[in-house]
C-alpha cells in the first residue's frame, strides 16, 4: 500500500486494528492525545493485556509502525475513539468523534477518506459529522469522503476476530467503499460487505442490542425461578434441547462498551418505539442489585454481619480480560455505596492497579480474609484454584460450582 493511514485513538479497538494493518503491509501511524500512552507504545510497552497482542505488536513494529500524539498529513484516517452516551437522555455523546474529525480536517490532504470505526447511533454521521465538515468549508464527496466501518471484535479474542469476523463498509461512494475494502482485505479473511452509511451504523447497533435482549431473557428467567425456588440452569438446559431454542446463561449483569451501551443509543433516539429494548436494558442493569439482595439474604442466613468478611471475585466485565468498562462488579459496588455499605473486598488477577477501595492483589490473602465469596467472573484462574475456596460460603453467579455446595442467582 503506498498511502499512509493514520489511526486515531489507540484504545481497545484502535490499537489492535493499527497493529494488524501494519503487520499486513499498510503504512500506519497510530495517534492518540494521551501522551503517556504514546510514550509507552513508542518504548515497545503494551497498554493493556490481550491474547496474542504482544506477538502482533512485535510484528507491527518490525514492519515500521510509528506512534505520535500529532495527527498526520495523509489522505486516509481511521477513527476509533470512544462513544459514550449521555446518562440523562441515553443519546450518543459524539464529542470524541467530532473532536477527532475536526483535528483531521486541520491536517488532511486533498481527497481524504475518513473512516469511522467507533460504534455510533444510526444517523450520527448525517446529524453531526456532515454538518461539521461543511461548516469547516469542505465539500463532502470531493474534498472529504466519509465511510463507516464499525468494529466487530471482543476483548479476550480480539486478534482472531480481527482476522476472521466479517466486516461492514458503509460508504457514500461505491469506489471509495471499494478502496477502503481493499485496505481491510489486507488482513480480514471474513466477508467484507459494502453498503450505505446509515445501514452500517444501524447494523452494528442492532447486533449488540440483539445480544442484550437475549441476555435479558435469561436474566429474567433467573429472577422468576429464584422467586419460586426453581433451578434456572436445569430448566435452561432442558429447554435448549429443543432444536430451535438457544437460551443464554444468566449472569450478574452486562458490562463492556458494546452490549451495555449501544442499545441506549436506540432508546435515546426512538423513545416511543423501543419498549422491548428498554425493558431488556432495565433487566440487565438490575442484575447487580439482584446479586446484592441475594448476598444480603445469604449473610443473614449465616449471621455474617461484617462486610469486610465478604469478597467479590472479579472486577473486569468478562472472563480473562483486564477491561473493566461498565463492569457489573463496579455497578454492584456503586449500589453498595449508595446504601452506605462499605468494606467488601475485591480481587481480580487481571487488574494490576488499584481501582476500588479494599482491593486485594494476592489471591491467598483474599481467601484467608473472607467468609463469603461472590463469584462475579469465572476466570480460568479461579477454575484452577477452586480447591482453595471449598470451605467458603459461595454465591456463584456464573454457575461454576455444584449447586449443593454453593448459592446461585
Amino acid at each position: 500500500m503506498e498511502n499512509k493511514v493514520n489511526v486515531i485513538g489507540l484504545g481497545y479497538i484502535g490499537l489492535p486494528t493499527a497493529l494488524m494493518m501494519a503487520k499486513n503491509g499498510v503504512d500506519i501511524v497510530g495517534t492518540d492525545i494521551n501522551e503517556a500512552l504514546i510514550s509507552k507504545l513508542a518504548n515497545n510497552e503494551l497498554t493493556f493485556e490481550e491474547k496474542g497482542l504482544k506477538e502482533l505488536f512485535k510484528d507491527a513494529v518490525d514492519e515500521g509502525i510509528t506512534f505520535s500524539t500529532e495527527y498526520q498529513k495523509t489522505d486516509m484516517y481511521i477513527v476509533g475513539v470512544p462513544t459514550p452516551y449521555v446518562s440523562d437522555n441515553k443519546k450518543l455523546d459524539p464529542t470524541y468523534v467530532l473532536t477527532a474529525v475536526e483535528s483531521i480536517l486541520k491536517n488532511c490532504m486533498e481527497n481524504t477518506v475518513i473512516i469511522i470505526e467507533s460504534t455510533i447511533a444510526p444517523g450520527t454521521i448525517d446529524k453531526f459529522v456532515r454538518p461539521l465538515i461543511k461548516e469547516k468549508g469542505f465539500t463532502i464527496g470531493k474534498d472529504i469522503h466519509l465511510v463507516h466501518a464499525p468494529e466487530r471484535i471482543i476483548p479476550g479474542n480480539m486478534i482472531y476476530e480481527l482476522e476472521y469476523n466479517s466486516r461492514t463498509i458503509g460508504a457514500d461512494d461505491v469506489e471509495v467503499g471499494q478502496k477502503v475494502k481493499d485496505i481491510y482485505a489486507s488482513f480480514c479473511k471474513g466477508e467484507i460487505v459494502l453498503t450505505d452509511i446509515r445501514s452500517a451504523e444501524m447494523s452494528k447497533v442492532i447486533e449488540n442490542t440483539f445480544r442484550d435482549v437475549n441476555i435479558a431473557f435469561a436474566n429474567e428467567l433467573a429472577k422468576i425461578c429464584r422467586s419460586d425456588d426453581m433451578d434456572v440452569y436445569e430448566i435452561i438446559r432442558i429447554a435448549n434441547k429443543h432444536p430451535r431454542v438457544n437460551i443464554l446463561q444468566p449472569g450478574p449483569g452486562v458490562g463492556g462498551h458494546c452490549i451495555s451501551v449501544d442499545p441506549w443509543f436506540l432508546v435515546g433516539d426512538y423513545p416511543d418505539l423501543t419498549n422491548l429494548i428498554l425493558s431488556a436494558r432495565k433487566i440487565n442493569d438490575s442484575m447487580p442489585e439482584h446479586v446484592l439482595k441475594r448476598l444480603g439474604d445469604i449473610m443473614n442466613e449465616h449471621n455474617v454481619k461484617d462486610l469486610g468478611r465478604v469478597g467479590l471475585y472479579g472486577l473486569a466485565y468478562k472472563e480473562n480480560v483486564d477491561d473493566t468498562r461498565e463492569s457489573p462488579t463496579l455497578q454492584l459496588l456503586d449500589k453498595m455505596q449508595d446504601n452506605l455499605a462499605f468494606g467488601v473486598k475485591v480481587y481480580d488477577p487481571f487488574i494490576k492497579e488499584k481501582m476500588v477501595e479494599n482491593q486485594v492483589f494476592d489471591f491467598d490473602e483474599f481467601v484467608d480474609n473472607t467468609d463469603i465469596i461472590v463469584i462475579m467472573l469465572a476466570h480460568d484462574h479461579l477454575k484452577e484454584n477452586l480447591g482453595k475456596i471449598t470451605d467458603k460460603i459461595i454465591l456463584d453467579t456464573k454457575n461454576l460450582l455444584d449447586p449443593e455446595t454453593s448459592y446461585k442467582l
